[in-house]
């Protein structure tokens, strides 16, 4: 009897304990945001927009960790084998989550696996051509490129990157041969834009719209089913006569698998609040971005729906990694 009862005392004893740590708040201490490509670029500058918002809200540091390499595969696998509670998170445009599995034979992570959080913004990409290229419009363009066939070339922020597949989606589309010049990232793609070099880049519109604005180059179109609020007098994928043609950059927030799901529903309606207040809107719109703060199941579709996307494009090109 007395071994019961000293077992029931502690059993008492030990309920508030197990009360307290089912209702500590999240987070306890600071949170890392890795993002799998260098500072500087979209991607960094968007994530760490909101970090600040989610920092202030938290009453907890928000870290953003730049971890390039592999198009976004070491960022990717860093925060995949992170543990999941949270305390690590993943910011990525397409690569990582939708496309390089894809392309790649093998990766040390599972595309499938990370738990969907909220898409912060979606960035169409447009068609930018150089400023002296005879062609004013889109259907000029196509015009343009049936009758040189295999002679007008298109730059792209590398092999396997959203730029080079729009390209190939808009050949297919369009019934053209363009000749691919892959670069290392769009800064150095979109430079030689501006020098002639080459004839149009299918890049993110954040990144070209200084370009355009200056008049070094010239908007024939965006890849999306409505103008971008950013270039509103650039005509959509509609106008131009390929309706199919839509494609963007996006930049999505997912956890690490077995996070808990009020966690990641924590991180979620925390990171909406922040995509709608207008100070972050403004500074999402210089960048060319739209913010998005959708649900965890909508974000979830829509990872998936672009997964579908952009693999029919890699088949149907025949796209792969040497």
């Amino acid at each position: 009897m007395k071994r019961v009862l000293r077992l029931a005392a502690a059993l008492l004893l030990s309920l508030p304990l197990a009360a307290h740590a089912q209702t500590v708040a999240w987070p306890q201490k600071p949170v890392r945001i890795v993002v799998p490509f260098p500072a500087g670029g979209s991607n960094d500058t968007l994530c760490r927009i909101l970090g600040e918002k989610l920092s202030s809200a938290w009453s907890q540091p928000v870290i953003v960790d730049n971890k390039p390499g592999a198009g976004g595969n070491v960022g990717a696998e860093v925060a995949y084998r992170s543990d999941g509670d949270g305390y690590t998170l993943l910011c990525s445009p397409p690569g990582p989550l939708s496309i390089n599995h894809n392309l790649y034979k093998t990766l040390p992570y599972d595309w499938s696996k990370f738990a969907p959080i909220t898409v912060l913004a979606l960035s169409t990409n447009v068609i930018t051509a150089r400023a002296d290229l005879p062609a004013g419009t889109a259907q000029e363009f196509i015009a343009y490129a049936r009758a040189n066939p295999g002679k007008v070339t298109y730059a792209s922020q590398g092999n396997g990157s959203t730029s080079h597949l729009t390209a190939e989606m808009f050949a297919t589309q369009a019934g053209v041969k363009l000749v691919h010049v892959p670069y290392k990232g769009e800064g150095p793609a979109l430079l030689d834009i501006t020098a002639g070099r080459v004839d149009v880049f299918f890049g993110n519109i954040s990144a070209a719209l200084r370009f355009q604005k200056a008049g070094q180059v010239k908007f024939l179109g965006v890849t999306g089913r409505s103008r971008s609020p950013v270039s509103p007098d650039t005509p959509d994928a509609t106008e131009i006569g390929l309706p199919n043609l839509i494609a963007s950059a996006w930049f999505a927030m997912v956890a690490p698998p077995g996070t808990p799901e009020s966690v990641v529903q924590k991180i979620n309606g925390d990171s909406a609040a922040a995509l709608k207040l207008p100070d972050v809107r403004a500074k999402f719109l210089e960048q060319g971005a739209e913010p998005v703060g959708q649900g965890t199941a909508a974000t979830a579709a829509f990872i998936k729906e672009e997964e579908a996307r952009w693999r029919d494009v890699i088949k149907s090109a025949n796209v792969t990694l040497e």
